[in-house]
């Protein structure tokens, strides 16, 4: 009966660590490999070429899951931009993800628009058929993946990020780490 208890209460705060730091289950047993991208199509890609995953090697990137209907994802803009400005001498990219709520967010157009209108200058993958996004297993709008530089998954945030915000925070810190870790 202890036993049982004690692994109650194990996973009980195995998904209150999940839930309150945005971290997705699947991280908390070890870092993964991020898959490669999806999308190999230019048209599937706003400000930039088709990437493959080994462009990035020797980075530490942002991946940011969006989509231009969702306000939290808009409220994240500002900060993204901070965070591109405070580490554009170093090793440090985000990589957009636009993978559409609705049917009428799939018009690539539409999306370009956005990306315009929010000064969005990093590469944009259009992820209209969802397939990174089930690769990643995601479920959340807006949802941040931090890639070290070996190309490995090393924590999930879900949900706005403001400028000084705790996450926020928490997410730039674990960047500096990373950034500081050789490749």
């Amino acid at each position: 009966m202890k036993y049982a208890l004690t692994v109650t209460a194990a996973l009980v705060a195995l998904a209150v660590i999940s839930l309150d730091s945005g971290v997705n289950a699947r991280l908390l047993s070890a870092p993964y490999t991020i898959p490669e991208f999806t999308h190999r199509n230019p048209d599937d890609w706003i400000n930039s070429r088709p990437l493959a995953r080994g462009d990035l090697e020797g980075k530490v990137v942002l991946i940011d899951f969006w989509t231009f209907g969702c306000v939290n994802c808009y409220k994240s803009f500002p900060w993204l931009k901070s965070i591109e400005n405070k580490y554009e001498q170093r090793e440090f990219a985000v990589l957009g993800v636009h993978t559409p709520e609705f049917d009428h967010e799939k018009d690539r157009r539409k999306v370009a628009d956005k990306v315009k209108e929010f000064g969005i200058e990093h590469a944009v993958m259009i992820d209209n058929d969802f397939s990174y996004w089930k690769a990643l297993d995601n479920r959340y709008w807006p949802s941040f993946y931090l890639i070290d530089k070996t190309g490995m998954v090393r924590a999930v945030y879900v949900g706005e990020m403001r400028e000084g915000g705790d996450q926020a925070n928490r997410v730039e810190a674990q960047i500096e780490a990373l950034l500081s870790e050789l490749g």
